[in-house]
């Protein structure tokens, strides 16, 4: 079993616990490897991301854990950057890149943060999802060239709160056709797409990012995956890595690690 996970967040931005109480229940895993990967800042929302000072003091104390914590669990300092942040990345391990936002007309919209949220978005492109999906996969197909991305973060985030084709119907041969220009565009980069387990840990979907169809067309073009939990507390650490990994198996899957 895959004893790494590099997509974890911490009290610096949206997560629940200090990264040294990460390292103490990782190391209490069994973990060889760990990547803390906090939110990068965005002006135009603060309510989740890390400040320039954060930032700065987040760098420091994943350092001193580096130090404290050598030769028992291997720690990276990591950086989730928002396609729309404009951070430096010069002083991380890694970069995830992801896509949170949609900007139509200059207000910026989140596509995960809550379906009340999502319904706002969804109306913004006047009640036509695939016109929605259409913006927010132009955006990911972009993700790498335009964050650095070493990992390409949660590539279906805006089917967050779509269990059970809640919004829309991710059969639509125009919803297929923009995650498969996006998908294209991002295999010509070689990065690694996540199998992301964070919506299954906080209750809002069965089954990880991205769907099991997105995850056979990328593998079927040789896309490579990495498992990550998007944890956002030391409880979801690795979280159900054992059945990503026999989803995996029975899709044929080779998986990869930073």
């Amino acid at each position: 079993m895959t004893r790494s996970d590099f997509h974890v967040h911490t009290c610096y931005c949206d997560g629940h616990d200090s990264p040294e109480d990460i390292v103490i229940e990782a190391i209490r895993q069994g973990m060889t490897r760990l990547g803390f990967s906090g939110h990068s800042y965005t002006a135009f929302d603060t309510s989740y991301c890390m400040s320039p000072d954060d930032t700065r003091s987040y760098v420091d104390e994943i350092h001193r854990l580096k130090d404290k914590y050598s030769g028992r669990i291997e720690i990276l300092c990591g950086i989730e950057r928002d396609y729309w942040s404009d951070i430096d990345t010069g002083d991380f391990d890694y970069v995830i890149g992801s896509v949170h936002y949609v900007n139509i007309e200059g207000q910026f919209l989140p596509v995960d943060e809550s379906p009340e949220a999502f319904a706002e978005l969804l109306r913004r492109c006047g009640n036509d999802p695939c016109d929605m999906a259409g913006r927010y996969y132009s955006l990911v197909a972009d993700v790498v060239s335009k964050t650095g991305a070493d990992i390409i973060g949660h590539f279906d985030l805006i089917t967050k709160f779509n269990e059970g084709g809640r919004f829309f119907d991710e059969d639509n041969p125009r919803y297929i056709e923009a995650w498969k220009s996006a998908a294209d565009s991002l295999l010509q980069t070689g990065r690694p797409f996540e199998i992301n387990t964070g919506a299954i840990s906080r209750g809002w979907r069965k089954t990880p990012y991205p769907s099991a169809g997105i995850i056979s067309y990328i593998a079927s073009r040789g896309g490579k995956f990495i498992l990550s939990s998007d944890s956002h507390s030391k409880d979801t650490l690795m979280f159900q890595f054992a059945e990503c990994e026999e989803l995996a198996r029975n899709l044929g899957l080779t998986l990869t690690e930073l």
